[in-house]
């Protein structure tokens, strides 16, 4: 086997919402890795991409060759299993994202749709695949995830300025979620804003256990106008939800979600499909009618989203947390180490990429070469990888491995 361990040279993209400058988690990590630019305290740092995806792809820093182009060359760093079942390719994609204002209303196609909107646009959905993901909070994180449970969505569409919007169902069941989630999404802007400030201008009380709308629809209008009809979609029917770092939360590939503030790892399935309706520029919006077929209006409570971190017997000293998803693609493990102290991982059998996101350290390998690793450093191991670290002043890392 050719080298099994190889550091990265990640990219970081510049989304109007991202954060700005050292404000950045994303731009941070990617300032302190070796041979990046600059921070550019007026400029916005939202995504540092890590692994294969030709949008925003990594290189291996000691050639510059794109990771891609050498596992190509080298499948057996994947093994057969991957090769056989999603080529000679990183199934999953890992990405840093910080954002000082949510990211757009969005679901990511199944993999039946988006194979059917790839082979009809290529140049809008690039790839077939679908895109679960999950999200680990590295701040404290805000979000939108899912629809809130019937009875609560119920209570709240009996306040006076949602009347002319209310379904005609006799029970408000996921029919009457689906037609009045179009309903919204499709009012004119005036419309909209009339309805948010008739909102905030009913008193608290009104709201029940639903207190929080208020000041939701206050900061959301005040990101994105007071026009957009993300808005009341994300404040009236979707749960918000607070993550402390460490946390982390499941998206299924259809699920409705945008992200609020914060730093998070992600890690999906190796796409980049996305419908948006909400939390950007109309001309940027994707149709409705699509948008609500992509969709399964499910509601559920925010701790049904929770993705719980376990112990994993990976690590053999035990100090390795893991993120199980309920998909095929992916795992990602989080070690977590104070001073003096160590962990070693059981060979995955399977390709991994790890960041480091805080602290310093070494990294020793199986054939005795040992990196010295810091925050923003970031490895591809292949599959027979045998991997250990160590650190006298504390480390933190997370590493996403294929699974079958």
């Amino acid at each position: 086997m050719t080298d099994g361990v190889l550091q990265l040279v990640c990219e970081c993209k510049h989304d109007p919402w991202g954060k700005k400058g050292e404000n950045s988690f994303a731009g941070r990590l990617w300032s302190r890795m070796p041979d990046a630019g600059k921070l550019d305290s007026s400029q916005t740092y939202s995504e540092m991409w890590m692994g294969t995806y030709p949008a925003v792809p990594s290189r291996i820093r000691s050639t510059g060759k794109l990771l891609s182009e050498h596992l190509k060359e080298n499948p057996d760093l994947l093994g057969n299993l991957i090769c056989d079942r999603y080529g000679p390719d990183i199934p999953f994609l890992p990405k840093v994202l910080s954002f000082a204002k949510a990211l757009p209303l969005q679901i990511h196609p199944d993999k039946s749709l988006a194979e059917r909107l790839h082979a009809k646009d290529p140049e809008k959905f690039g790839d077939a695949n679908h895109k679960p993901e999950i999200a680990i909070a590295l701040s404290r994180f805000e979000l939108f995830v899912g629809f809130k449970p019937f009875n609560e969505i119920a209570e709240l569409i009996r306040l006076e300025p949602l009347g002319d919007f209310v379904p005609a169902h006799k029970n408000f069941d996921d029919g009457a979620l689906r037609q009045l989630c179009e309903t919204l999404l499709t009012l004119p802007p005036d419309t909209v804003s009339e309805t948010l400030t008739k909102l905030q201008d009913t008193p608290l009380s009104e709201f029940g256990d639903s207190e929080n709308v208020p000041s939701l629809l206050d900061r959301l209008s005040k990101q994105y106008s007071e026009f957009d009809n993300g808005n009341l979609v994300a404040a009236l029917l979707m749960n918000y939800m607070v993550l402390e770092p460490g946390e982390a939360v499941c998206v299924p590939a259809d699920s409705i979600h945008a992200w609020f503030s914060g730093d998070i790892i992600e890690c999906m399935a190796r796409s980049d499909n996305v419908l948006n309706t909400g939390f950007c520029p109309r001309v940027d919006r994707d149709d409705v009618e699509l948008f609500s077929q992509a969709l399964t209006f499910k509601p559920n409570g925010p701790e049904e989203s929770l993705l719980q971190r376990q112990k994993s017997s990976i690590g053999v000293k035990g100090r390795t947390g893991e993120y199980a998803p309920p998909f095929s693609e992916f795992n990602v493990l989080g070690v977590t180490l104070s001073p003096a102290e160590a962990e070693k991982h059981q060979v995955l059998r399977s390709p991994s990429i790890l960041v480091i996101t805080q602290g310093s350290g070494k990294m020793k390998v199986g054939d005795g070469t040992v990196h010295d690793i810091g925050e923003g450093n970031v490895y591809f191991a292949a599959k027979d990888a045998e991997l250990e670290f160590s650190t006298k002043t504390g480390l933190i890392l997370y590493r996403a491995y294929a699974t079958f």
